[in-house]
Formats: C-alpha cells, structure tokens, sequence
C-alpha cells in the first residue's frame, strides 16, 4: 500500500480538546500562583519574546528547548502558570513535555487527558523495563525539536561498536513508522499513542525536560545529577535547538515531600520564584560535541556502504554502537554536564552560594544505597516523579 502523507496538523477535535485542556489548567495555575502565592519572575519578558518569534510555524528555524530543576510534583503544569493566559490557549506554540507512564498514563481518561495536554509517556526505568534514554518518546522528543520530513526508511544496524564493526552481521530494514496512516507509535511495543511529530504543524516543537528525573528537594537549592536522556535531545535534533535553561524555587513548600495529611492539597501562601535564563550559545557550548557524534554516526554509515547497505537513517534511531560504544557514552556525560552548567548559572543568578561539585555526580548518590526517595543523608528530599 502506498504510503499516506500525515494532515498537516491533528483533528479540530484533538485541537480543540488540547486548547481547551492546555488554556484551562494553565488559567488555573495562574490563578494559584498570582491569587493564592507570592510569584516573582526572572528574565520572563525574554522568554515571551522568545515565543512570540515562534508563532508562526512555517517561520520557525528551529526547536526550543527547556531545562531545569524539578522541585515538586506540581512544577509542571504549575510554572507554565507564569505565561499569560493567551499562551496557555495556544498549544502549537506551547511545551511538550514528558511524564511518567506509570502515574500520568494509568488508564484510558488518563492517557487522553496528558496526551491532549501535550505530555510525552515516559517509562521510569524503576517502574518499567521499557525505560531508559532509548526508549521511543526519546524519538519522538528529538523529533519534535526538528525539522521535516524524517527519513521514510532507516537502516538499523545490528549489535555492533562504532569504533569496532564487525561487518558479518547484516543490518533489517525498517518503514517509516507513519506509513501506513495511522501515525501513531507504541511506547512498550503494546500501547498505542498518537505520534505528535508525524504533523508538520508540530515541526521545531518546544520541549521541556526535568533532567533530574526525581523531585529533589534540598536546603541549599542544589541540584541532583542529571540523566543522559537531555544529552540526546541536544545531540542528535536536527538542527541545533535553542536552549534556554530554567530554575524553580519555591514549589516545594507548595507540595513538599515531607507533608502531611491531606497531602494532595497544595499549600497556599508561599514564595514563588521562577527564573528563565539566557539562551545558551548552542554552538560555543556544544558545538564540537555534536561534530564528534556525527563523525561517530558517519563511521557506522560508512560501515554499512562497505556491506553495500547504503540507506538512510530514520532520526531517533540508533545501532547499538551509537548506543553503548566508550566514545557515545561520554559524549552524553559531557553534554549533560554542561547542561547542568547552565541551569547552575541561572541558580547562581539568584544569589545562592556555589554547590558541593560532588552533588552533580551520579556516585554522590550511589553513595545513598539503595533508598531511592525519602529524605537523603544530605538533609534533601528525594520524590518519585
């Protein structure tokens, strides 16, 4: 059957359904923060211009991409609250962002509400043995920070490294996973979910993402280390996203890990404050870290035409080298470190004293055992989301 083009946007149902959930819970949040707390605001009328440049979909250049630290289980929805409502009502020009499958996405009302309300499912690796930063809401988030068309076929590779190919195996042919016309993708190989990047009206999207993965709540506002899944969103999107880099403080009196009945009420009457950063010099940052992951990437392709297997490469897909090989893994951890830079800046900006250098390390909370939330032996507060 020959392969169906994708509308250039959802229904007007989806649409207005998204609008409507998008607009009202972003009212609401506002409402909470400006009636109910005491909400100051960093660098947001930069941040306003950044999204008014990007209205118009057909001008946009590239994605945007938002990262910072994850205070409380209520930061998403609750920070976009600062946004004025007409943003809220605009969901093309709003964030993407990615929840946990085993809380947002538990049944069918759930899984409407947090896929119309832009939300990715993201399978905790604690929770799920489809999590990880390979799992196919990874692609989906790379591709939304892209530009289209994607690759209508792919040539993925067998378990090989990228700087040690064993050019017996044989790589398998994959279609276009929109094909067929539904355009829709699977999370776990079981589930069915529309796939937000299939529409040119979602090209060069904007995704936010809590690199931390876990609230982490601490006395000095330090922040945990972060994951390697923010690495790929910034190594491998097409092009270069612009990066603004974001810090929260004060969520966490409104929902903290250590409160008391009834928990699932949020606390009023706190200090709110929520800071957006400049964007980050993408190519002085990360610039040579992307051209050694694309000269990684040309030693498989190159690989591959030595087997006389010269195809493309569907964006978001990896070989297992680009997966596990030495040379990927520490590109990831300098990405991510960097990126973590980045949002410290914005901490710094804030007044707050520079962090232990320990804190951003992953074997600093190793060090924990094997207590994976509760309160930490730092004085912090680890939660599940």
């Amino acid at each position: 059957m020959a392969p169906t083009n994708p509308p250039s946007s959802p229904s007007l149902a989806w649409r207005t359904s998204s609008s409507l959930i998008m607009g009202a819970t972003g009212s609401i949040s506002r409402a909470f923060l400006y009636g109910l707390n005491r909400t100051e605001t960093v660098g947001l009328d930069n941040f306003l211009e950044t999204l008014d440049g990007r209205r118009n979909v057909e001008g946009r250049e590239r994605g945007l991409l938002t990262v910072s630290n994850h205070v409380s289980v209520v930061d998403d929805p609750l920070l976009w609250g600062v946004l004025p409502c007409r943003y809220a009502f605009n969901p093309a020009n709003h964030r993407w962002s990615l929840g946990s499958y085993d809380i947002c996405f538990q049944n069918k009302i759930l899984s409407s509400f947090f896929s119309v309300g832009q939300v990715l499912p993201t399978h905790r690796g604690a929770h799920s043995n489809h999590g990880g930063l390979f799992q196919p809401t990874m692609t989906q988030a790379i591709r939304l920070l892209s530009s289209q068309p994607f690759p209508k076929t792919s040539s993925v590779a067998p378990p090989i490294l990228a700087m040690n190919i064993d050019t017996s195996d044989t790589a398998h042919l994959l279609t276009d996973p929109f094909a067929s016309g539904s355009f829709t993708y699977s999370s776990n190989g079981e589930d069915t979910f529309p796939a937000p990047s299939a529409y040119t009206s979602n090209k060069h999207a904007w995704v936010h993402i809590f690199p931390e993965g876990r609230v982490h709540q601490h006395p000095k506002k330090s922040l945990r280390y972060f994951k390697w899944g923010v690495s790929r969103l910034i190594l491998e999107s097409e092009p270069l996203p612009e990066i603004i880099p974001m810090f929260i403080d004060g969520n966490q009196e409104i929902m903290h890990e250590n409160r008391k009945w009834p928990r699932f009420i949020p606390r009023a009457g706190k200090n709110i404050r929520i800071a957006f950063g400049e964007k980050v010099d993408g190519e002085k940052v990360f610039g040579e870290l992307r051209l050694k992951w694309k000269n990684l990437v040309q030693l498989q392709k190159e690989a591959f035409v030595k087997r006389g297997e010269d195809k493309e490469w569907a964006m978001g897909e990896l070989t297992e080298g680009l997966k596990h090989s030495s040379e990927a893994e520490a590109l990831r951890k300098e990405v991510t470190l960097r990126i973590r830079q980045e949002v410290l800046k914005v901490r710094k900006s804030l007044g707050y004293t520079d962090e232990d250098p320990k804190q951003g390390l992953v074997e600093t909370w190793i060090e924990e055992g094997p207590k994976a939330t509760g309160r930490m032996d730092d004085g912090s507060f680890v939660g599940e989301t």
